[in-house]
């Protein structure tokens, strides 16, 4: 298991803006919220309530989720009408091109305290790493990866871009789980990172036009495991497919 190296917080925009990504501790993450970690622990209980991914062209059990739409407007962040998921091929081959409606994540998580601060206080690093105060259209995804096939795929499509302008993956529980390394690549160079996150609330915030990513497979420890994430994206003027689905 490949010990991550951190960003402090004080540096997150500037290697945001130099190296396409930031990695914070799960404090670090807490303070940006403004926040202590008992509040956004708080929004844990909800990962054992996500639905079946059904859209999985592999044939696999092994992903649930729940996904929702956002527009954020400096620290101001307004659910949309709930709305499918899409992604042109080019960005994912495997699941690329078709809407994927999933269950949309429950009212009594947005409605916490930690949900708003979280995403708008991460959006406000993407901000000012850009130079913008225009509005963002965030998506969020809670994942559970689990075991149930005997191994788990985090990231079936492969490293990957997804189309945005940045991308925060964080971990909210390893249970039971081997492997689950994430893997940080140069779009157009030769180096890259890899690093095993293993704290819940440590974050990797991604450059998406700079890095792909991917995380590898889970295999369980004992009977059964499962990795927990959230995954939010920003992106500037429409969501994904707006311009040709609304």
């Amino acid at each position: 298991m490949t010990t991550p190296i951190f960003t402090p917080l004080a540096d997150a925009v500037a290697a945001l803006r130099d190296d396409g990504y930031a990695l914070l501790q799960p404090q670090d993450v807490a303070a940006l919220a403004g926040l202590p970690l008992a509040a956004l622990d708080a929004l844990i209980p909800s990962w054992n309530a996500l639905e079946p991914d059904k859209y999985l062209k592999d044939g696999g059990r092994y992903r649930r989720r729940r996904h929702s739409c956002f527009i954020q407007e400096g620290s101001h962040l307004t659910q949309t009408p709930h709305r499918a998921h899409w992604q042109p091929l080019e960005y994912n081959a495997l699941h690329g091109g078709m809407n994927r409606l999933f269950e949309p994540v429950l009212p009594a998580t947005v409605t916490q305290q930690a949900w708003p601060a979280l995403v708008t206080a991460i959006g406000q690093v993407c901000s000012q790493a850009r130079g913008t105060d225009a509005p963002w259209y965030v998506e969020a995804h809670q994942f559970r990866i689990d075991t149930t096939d005997g191994i788990g795929r985090p990231t079936p499509e492969g490293a990957h871009r997804d189309g945005v302008d940045f991308v925060a993956v964080i971990l909210i529980a390893r249970d039971g789980i081997k492997g689950g390394e994430t893997r940080v690549f140069e779009a157009d160079g030769p180096n890259g990172k890899r690093f095993t996150m293993t704290a819940p609330w440590t974050m990797l915030l991604l450059d998406d036009a700079t890095v792909i990513h991917e995380s590898t497979p889970i295999q369980p420890l004992a009977q059964h495991g499962h990795r927990d994430t959230l995954v939010l994206t920003w992106r500037a003027r429409a969501f994904q497919g707006q311009e040709t689905s609304p």
